[in-house]
């Protein structure tokens, strides 16, 4: 579908990624961009319109939906990631919350307007996922356990709302250069800019591609995991082996 004169709801739009998609759809020829927050007053976009949205919040949910009659374009962005090995003290707690935010919220977030872009033509859903949706990293185990169950709702959104024209976009990426992945590798790792990821994004939904994967360490992984599994999976052990992260083997949105 076109981005050009589009309305779209970006998800956790009050800053890196976020906030990213917000300009790269205005950039693109969006003439509306709803941008969801906790708390609307982090909105700083001028051009943006701020709504509050906890997309752990059915109320919250609700209302947006109610607002936001307009949308073609839902970007599922929002997400947390609490760094929590998967027998570690609390990591119920961690898993729950992650959860709630990156799958229960994206799935809440589709079933509300699901139906509102079916009315305005089909359009399009962009959720937000890691390279940890295909293989688990140890010392964050837990999100990238939601981050796999987050895939199984997008690829099954996906074959639902085909019928109905609703293109389902799953996107993936390693090292975002935003707050939620800064003390996840060294200094030195590459990071990708959220702007790459979002214009990759936004080429994705204009060219009906189901996958987007947004920069290098998508591709790498991608082409690792379906070649050499094994090989990937001996990494991981030996990160949880040696406690340490390497830049190499710790990808994670």
């Amino acid at each position: 579908m076109k981005i050009e004169g589009s309305v779209a709801l970006v998800t956790g739009a009050n800053r890196g990624l976020g906030k990213a998609y917000v300009e790269a759809l205005r950039a693109a020829g969006a003439v509306k961009i709803y941008a969801g927050a906790r708390q609307p007053s982090d909105v700083v976009d001028s051009q943006a319109i701020p709504i509050r949205l906890d997309v752990t919040s059915q109320a919250d949910v609700d209302l947006a939906a109610q607002r936001c009659q307009d949308v073609n374009i839902l970007i599922n962005n929002a997400g947390v990631m609490l760094k929590s090995p998967m027998l570690a003290e609390g990591s119920d707690v961690s898993m729950r919350r992650e959860m709630e935010v990156n799958v229960f919220g994206v799935l809440a977030m589709i079933r509300a307007f699901a139906p509102i872009l079916g009315k305005n033509g089909g359009g399009a859903i962009a959720n937000m996922l890691s390279v940890v949706s295909w293989f688990t990293f140890p010392s964050n185990a837990t999100y990238c356990a939601s981050k796999h169950a987050a895939l199984a709702v997008t690829d099954a959104a996906r074959i639902q709302l085909r019928g109905q024209g609703t293109h389902v976009v799953a996107v993936y990426a390693g090292f975002i250069d935003t707050e939620m992945a800064a003390d996840l590798a060294g200094p030195d790792a590459p990071r990708t800019s959220p702007r790459q990821v979002a214009d990759r994004t936004l080429e994705g939904i204009a060219n009906g591609v189901d996958h987007v994967r947004a920069d290098a360490r998508s591709e790498e992984m991608w082409n690792l995991m379906r070649q050499n599994p094994e090989q990937v999976e001996e990494s991981m052990q030996q990160a949880w082996d040696n406690r340490f992260e390497s830049t190499q083997t710790v990808p994670g949105h």
